[in-house]
């Protein structure tokens, strides 16, 4: 920073801005055209053999005799592995790591032991000359269990709930604030009630799938991924070998939703099976495989209480949440964390408990906590308005915080307030009628409901590489991943800004572990901290052209940096102005090279409270024969921080609003609690969105500049369009039809009787 201040910075003063401009996607025309190349689609390599991964039959005991003889005499196939012949690897470890980074980055062994943990556990892997003959082999492998009785009932286990350690990311587990069992009893309103939401699947539209391929004792690893780091180290962990023997390539992600945070059973099978066999394997889970293997989000008990005074201001707040878990490895999702920063109570009570259940390891799914706690608590909000008599905007309004709740710091900006009231004004929130089932159009019922959304804003420590070629070209290298939220192209921009250059002279390079280690793509950190590492990146390298330029032309050499402007592709040099691509042919013809980086969450992050905040407002109609849910519009209002492209911003809060509609009314796996798999294990029967079920959605971000955030200004985005969508379109039903369903998602069955 001193150095900064002694020599300033050159400067882009007068260059067309791009930050902030609806640019197109670069990487579009290779993704429509079939350029882009996916794990699965990787073909640089020769001479690639085919996996298939065989599951177990049941979801907890052993194994206790494995015949493969007619699979191994199966046409083509080249090895069979199971956990009598697999490579050694550690061990798993304690279900609970000693601290949070190691949860991404542990050894996964796979077919390590006799033991099943749970349902379609990988038992064996066929390799062959061709995906059809592995599958085939695989069917003739006979494997014998010993049945243990398992825990696959949450409701039936409550009882045995427990306290983790932490929860994901590290949050505490309980929050207790003044004397909220008083405050609760004495309140003169109050609400109590339970919510519960149900085991969901992510289903990214590009299963997972892994190609490995070994030169000598270096292994690379082309997969789908948002961190290639943690990827590298699990990898590396897991196979007992130093990280920078590994190098994981994924270019384009076909979705992730946190489902690719980590390593899974095709990347470790892959690499385990390409060293034996001495060729490329590539192996991709089925949908089906995915239910089991590929994580998922637990099933929730929500109680949350609240008590106000009669005029709407809340004394106690209250969310507790019992959530089903893995016994074999921990997963707690913050649930109630959003809640100990969203709305004032003097008195304020969360807490997070797990029951061990004998299935996979839950995962980060869109939102994680959020998602699924604020489809409660915003559901109780509605209710709470009801009974105190209050708009629920105004019930809100009414409990806005001067300062966070809990942590007692400003925030850095907080637009919730204006959000609602624009999207109020948009959506045309005064036509609703405040008396449930009064409003109509022909045989359906009409509602309208709205929820409030939170999320933490995150900055996590990031790199990249710059550089400028002697045809004045851009080249921009980082490990950051591109999982289809338009990250190409806002980097595009922050290099094409920071460097006074046209977005075409930029070319950005994605998804190589050799490249500069970022966050990656998760927790809505990846724009902030990959986009902060280019433009400091950036800035470094405008200061070494301005030393090559003195360094090496005489007549430059009493240059100063802070006279010189970078603008569209030119240098103003005091009263010379040169094409960049001039400069560089003729000082520096091999380009001209700079790194730069962001630390990560610091002093701003401690001393003031960072969230983005948006409004969700829904109008459905329910069918008054049937009682079949139809969506007939939805606006989102959203307060982020900087927007750097509104047209990729866009996309990420529309596919939100969708995944919102979908885990309202749809979405739910549900677990046997007899012989503990999920049933509904493919897309025919795990329901998702399709286009007939979304109606027109809206989107509209307020104008917001946080300059504690980070050097751009924004914020994260691509998840807060999760937070309280559901609870809008929940609320809405109940305005429909006076039903309250509390246990989600809500399901014709579960009006019909109400309706009659």
């Amino acid at each position: 920073m001193t150095d900064n201040q002694a020599n300033p910075s050159p400067s882009t003063e007068g260059a067309q801005r791009h930050i902030g401009r609806p640019l197109d996607r670069v990487d579009g025309i290779p993704k429509v055209t079939g350029r882009a190349s996916y794990a699965y689609e990787h073909s640089e390599m020769a001479n690639i053999a085919h996996g298939y991964i065989q599951g177990a039959a049941i979801a907890k005991g052993r194994i206790i005799a494995t015949d493969t003889t007619e699979a191994e005499r199966a046409p083509d196939v080249l090895y069979v592995m199971t956990h009598r012949n697999a490579p050694a690897q550690p061990e798993f470890g304690p279900p609970v790591t000693p601290t949070v980074p190691e949860v991404f980055t542990r050894a996964r062994p796979m077919l390590s032991s006799d033991r099943v943990r749970f349902y379609d556990e990988p038992v064996a892997l066929v390799v062959a000359e061709t995906f059809e003959a592995a599958r085939a082999a695989a069917s003739l492998i006979d494997v014998r269990y010993e049945a243990e009785t398992g825990r696959y009932d949450l409701e039936a286990h409550l009882a045995e709930a427990y306290a983790p350690q932490r929860t994901n990311a590290g949050f505490a587990t309980d929050s207790n604030i003044g004397d909220f069992e008083s405050a609760f009893a004495t309140a003169a309103v109050r609400l109590d009630a339970s919510y519960t939401t149900p085991y969901q699947h992510h289903n990214p539209m590009e299963p997972h799938a892994t190609i490995a391929v070994w030169s000598g004792d270096d292994l690379t690893v082309y997969t789908g991924a948002q961190t290639l780091a943690n990827f590298r180290a699990g990898m590396a962990n897991t196979l007992q070998i130093a990280p920078e023997r590994v190098r994981i390539v994924s270019p384009f992600t076909g979705g992730g939703f946190g489902s690719k945070l980590i390593v899974h059973a095709d990347t470790v099978l892959a690499a385990l099976a390409a060293r034996v066999v001495q060729r490329p394997v590539k192996i991709a889970m089925t949908r089906q495989q995915m239910f089991a293997n590929a994580g998922h989000r637990a099933k929730m008990r929500h109680n949350i209480r609240l008590g106000a005074d009669r005029n709407g201001k809340l004394a106690a707040l209250g969310h507790d949440v019992i959530s089903a878990t893995s016994g074999f490895e921990e997963f707690c999702e913050q649930s109630a964390v959003f809640a100990r920063s969203l709305y004032a109570a003097e008195n304020r009570l969360t807490r997070h408990r797990l029951v061990a259940m004998d299935t996979n390891r839950g995962e980060w799914m869109r939102s994680p906590g959020e998602a699924p706690g604020m489809f409660a608590f915003e559901c109780a909000m509605d209710e709470m308005a009801e009974e105190l008599g209050l708009d629920p905007i105004e019930f809100r309004v009414r409990n806005e915080p001067e300062l966070d709740p809990e942590n007692n710091v400003p925030f850095s900006t907080r637009n919730l307030v204006a959000c609602m009231r624009e999207g109020a004004r948009r959506f045309g929130w005064e036509r609703r009628n405040a008396v449930p089932r009064t409003m109509r159009d022909g045989r359906f019922l009409v509602g309208y409901g709205m929820a409030a959304a939170i999320r933490p804003n995150y900055l996590g420590a990031s790199s990249a590489r710059v550089r400028l070629g002697g045809n004045g070209h851009l080249t921009v290298q980082l490990d950051m991943t591109d999982i289809g939220t338009g990250t190409y192209t806002i980097l595009t921009q922050i290099a094409a800004d920071a460097t006074g250059l046209p977005p075409s002279a930029v070319r950005v390079e994605l998804g190589d572990s050799n490249f500069p280690r970022t966050a990656g793509s998760g927790g809505s950190w990846g724009a902030a901290s990959a986009g902060s590492a280019v433009h400091n990146a950036c800035l470094a390298l405008r200061e070494r052209i301005v030393a090559e330029a003195r360094r090496r032309d005489p007549s430059l050499e009493n240059l100063v940096a802070a006279d010189v402007v970078f603008t569209n592709g030119e240098l103003r040099l005091g009263e010379r102005t040169e094409r960049l691509g001039q400069l560089g042919g003729r000082l520096w013809t091999a380009g001209i090279e700079a790194e730069g980086g962001v630390e990560r969450a610091g002093e701003a992050f401690r001393n003031f409270s960072q969230h983005s905040y948006g409004a969700h407002f829904a109008e459905i109609g329910v069918d008054t024969d049937t009682g079949e849910i139809r969506m007939r519009r939805m606006l989102t209002t959203i307060g982020a921080g900087r927007i750097l492209n509104p047209k990729t911003a866009r996309s990420q809060i529309i596919g939100g609003m969708v995944w919102g509609i979908g885990a309202a009314l749809m979405e739910e796996t549900v677990l046997d609690s007899r012989h503990g798999h999920f049933v509904n294990h493919d897309l025919a029967e795990y329901h998702v969105p399709v286009h007939a079920d979304v109606p027109p959605l809206e989107v509209v971000f307020l104008e917001e500049h946080d300059e504690k955030a980070n050097v751009l200004g924004s914020k994260g985005l691509g998840e807060l369009s999760v937070c309280g969508t559901s609870a809008a379109v929940a609320n809405a039903v109940y305005n429909a039809t006076g039903v309250r369903v509390r246990e989600f998602p809500i399901t014709l069955d579960k009006l019909l009787s109400e309706l009659a």
